[in-house]
């Protein structure tokens, strides 16, 4: 082999070498890359378990923390859960009372010293004994006091309640007197739970509280009783009194003798209604005082408390009117005793403080569902009025106006205060409003039920004749009232002030079929209009309207009448019936004939029976009476009531309650029972009292009295219910022959 072939294979050999060492060179540095790779990983794998490892230490130290934590919260809530088992167990220990847990097998599991110092010491009773042992061991050991009962029964009693959804509460009565309330109680766990409650203080306690509670009814009933027989015992004498007094001021007396007769009986007056005041308050405060509702007549009962009122303001020289709704009903359903006592509250005030002008009571109501009218009653003076800041004063207990203006009004002051309770009893409400000077108006809302009678009127229609009215009144009040009453029977009506203006309207205007005309005209009497009336040759008919319930004109006039002011409706309706004969007796008066008088029915005077004990009573009676067209006897007691009852045959009697012998509820039963048995007519009986307590005017009904009246007597109630109860056979009680008196 030459040199060249040498060189040219080494030089290819030195190029296959070049190349494997840039071969090689190149693996050597990928193999550096791949391991500068593995090294960067691997460090940093380093790195990262190096931070876990840091974290693992740091969660370890955490966890460490951690748990001795717990175990200090466990360990302080051991400790609490320690402290409070121990408190609460010192306070089941602490309270007097008895306590004890049974478990779902009633086994005493817990059980504090109260509840084992039930038994005695040695007697087994420890936590564990069953609750079977322990009833049967206060049997045998005598703890309980069972009395007649079965101590087997008493036993499975024990122990059947305890298995009851609802375990009720029971009282066991211990040998030593003790009385102990079982308390029990299922828990969720059906585990029981009881408290053994001492109650024998309570019921000392109770005992004693009913033995107050009975000493003090009775000493309710002791006042009671105290009242009523008080108020008869004073109310007796006073009926002699104020009877006399009223009948001494009837009498011819001088100016000094009529100021002591009329003080005698305003003093009398006013110490009655002070009586009556502190018994209606004395009800009223115990809750005793009732209601008794039943129909009656509304407007009458005004018109009736006006007319007792009327002779003080006719005194004073103040008007007094009525004004009702002429489309409200008349009838409503309320207690007719309480009404009438709230009416002369309010009317008699405001006549008490009203010095001049007028006193109205005004009634307007709007009908409601199911026949109840809700009524507004209004009293209006023009009196003294009440201050602003003193209006919400009038209605407290014993509370008066203390003012210049009403110094000199004296008054218990219980009046208002016993009107506002009746009211808010009877469901209804009251109020005032007033100014000082220019008078006050107290009213009264209430919702009653009507009580008018659903059949056809008793009264016919009036003759088609009326239709033109003068009415002659010096009040506009008055003159707008009647004006209203005439319009809702048909009549166009002419109003008048005086007899000047009365007498051109006779002379201008169309004849009138009516004329109505005030007793008290301005500078003249209605009297005197009437003769001229009749002097100008007016026949018409003519009302007289008079204050006066004594007044009778000394005129000899048919077709004259004298209606009592307020003028009620029915009495208006009436008058005119009576005033204006069928046609052809209307046709006779046209053509100037003279109407002539029909039939007389009456034959004889009114027979009346009056039984009282009292002879003052008997004289205080006779004398109201006198001048009446009656035959009048007495009676001592109720037997002899029962005696001339049969024998003299009265139309009416008045019976006194409190007789010796027998009363006269028990001589009105007599007379009923006879009335009964022999088919006789009713006989109208009224019963003359001095109980003023509640249940007195039922127990006086109940025996079969028509009515009653409250002593000290009044003249105008005793007339009227003479002149109510009067046969028609009777004569008029204030004309025909006067009657005889007897004892």
């Amino acid at each position: 082999m030459n040199i060249s072939e040498k060189l040219a294979r080494e030089r290819r050999l030195r190029l296959a070498a070049e190349r494997l060492l840039e071969q090689k060179k190149r693996e050597l540095s990928a193999a550096n890359a791949q391991l500068s790779q593995h090294a960067r990983t691997l460090s940093d794998q380093i790195v990262e378990q190096r931070q876990g490892l840091a974290t693992a230490r740091h969660e370890t130290e955490v966890l460490k923390g951690q748990n001795t934590m717990v175990l200090s919260d466990l360990e302080r809530a051991t400790n609490a859960a320690r402290i409070a088992q121990r408190r609460l167990w010192e306070a089941f220990e602490t309270i007097e009372d008895g306590f004890a847990v049974f478990d779902g097998e009633l086994r005493l599991s817990v059980a504090n010293r109260a509840y084992l110092s039930l038994f005695e010491p040695g007697s087994g009773i420890d936590l564990g004994v069953a609750y079977e042992t322990i009833v049967a061991t206060m049997i045998q050991d005598e703890i309980v006091d069972i009395g007649d009962a079965d101590s087997g029964d008493w036993c499975r009693d024990m122990l059947a309640r305890t298995g009851r959804q609802t375990i009720e509460a029971k009282v066991i009565r211990l040998t030593d007197g003790r009385r102990i309330k079982l308390v029990d109680r299922r828990g969720e766990m059906g585990d029981l739970v009881s408290l053994a409650v001492d109650i024998t203080d309570t019921i000392r306690r109770e005992e004693e509280l009913k033995e107050a509670r009975e000493r003090a009814e009775a000493a309710n009933r002791a006042k009671s009783a105290f009242l009523a027989n008080m108020s008869h015992e004073i109310r007796t004498p006073m009926n002699g009194v104020v009877g006399m007094a009223d009948l001494l001021c009837g009498t011819d007396l001088d100016e000094e003798q009529r100021l002591f007769a009329e003080t005698i009986k305003s003093s009398g007056e006013a110490l009655l209604t002070i009586i009556n005041d502190v018994l209606d308050f004395s009800k009223i405060e115990a809750e005793k005082l009732r209601l008794y509702p039943e129909p009656f007549d509304l407007e009458r009962c005004l018109h009736e408390i006006v007319l007792l009122l009327q002779p003080l303001a006719r005194k004073k020289g103040i008007k007094l009117l009525v004004d009702f709704d002429l489309f409200l009903p008349t009838r409503f359903v309320a207690d007719p005793g309480r009404m009438r006592q709230i009416l002369t509250n309010l009317l008699g005030n405001a006549v008490k403080f009203t010095e001049t002008g007028h006193v109205m009571a005004r009634v307007v109501g709007i009908e409601l569902a199911d026949g109840q009218y809700e009524l507004h009653i209004t009293i209006e003076d023009t009196g003294i009025g009440i201050a602003p800041d003193h209006v919400d004063h009038v209605f407290g207990e014993f509370n008066q106006v203390e003012d210049q203006a009403n110094r000199k009004f004296e008054g218990t002051g219980l009046g208002l205060a016993i009107t506002r309770q009746l009211v808010e009893l009877m469901g209804g409400a009251v109020w005032v409003d007033s100014e000082p000077g220019q008078g006050s108006c107290f009213g009264l809302r209430l919702a009653l039920a009507e009580a008018e009678p659903q059949g056809p009127p008793d009264m016919p229609d009036l003759p088609a004749t009326l239709e033109r009215a003068l009415v002659v009144d010096a009040v506009q009040i008055n003159r707008v009232i009647l004006e209203r009453q005439l319009q809702t029977f048909g009549l166009s009506v002419c109003i008048c002030r005086s007899e000047a203006e009365a007498l051109a309207a006779l002379g201008a205007h169309e004849p009138f079929d009516l004329i109505l005309v005030d007793d008290e005209l301005p500078e003249s009497e209605g009297k005197s209009l009437v003769e001229q009336v009749r002097t100008a040759g007016i026949a018409a008919p003519v009302i007289l309207l008079s204050s006066d319930p004594d007044s009778r004109p000394d005129i000899d006039d048919p077709l004259l009448a004298v209606l009592q002011k307020p003028i009620l409706r029915r009495d208006l309706y009436r008058t005119l019936q009576d005033l204006f004969a069928p046609a052809d007796e209307t046709e006779a008066r046209a053509s100037g004939a003279a109407p002539q008088p029909g039939p007389v029915a009456e034959s004889r005077p009114m027979r009346l029976l009056a039984a009282e004990d009292n002879r003052t009573n008997q004289l205080v009676f006779s004398r109201m009476v006198q001048g009446l067209a009656i035959e009048l006897r007495f009676a001592g007691n109720g037997r002899e009531a029962v005696e001339l009852w049969q024998s003299f045959k009265p139309d009416m009697i008045f019976m006194d309650i409190s007789m010796p012998e027998m009363d006269g509820c028990e001589a009105t039963q007599a007379i009923r029972t006879l009335e009964q048995e022999f088919s006789l007519p009713h006989v109208p009986i009224v019963a003359l009292t001095a109980h003023a307590m509640g249940g007195d005017s039922n127990s006086i009904l109940a025996a079969g009295l028509d009515f009653y009246l409250t002593k000290p007597l009044k003249k105008i109630e005793i007339l009227a219910k003479i002149e109510e109860f009067r046969p028609k056979e009777a004569y008029p009680i204030r004309s025909g022959p006067t009657g005889r008196e007897g004892v």
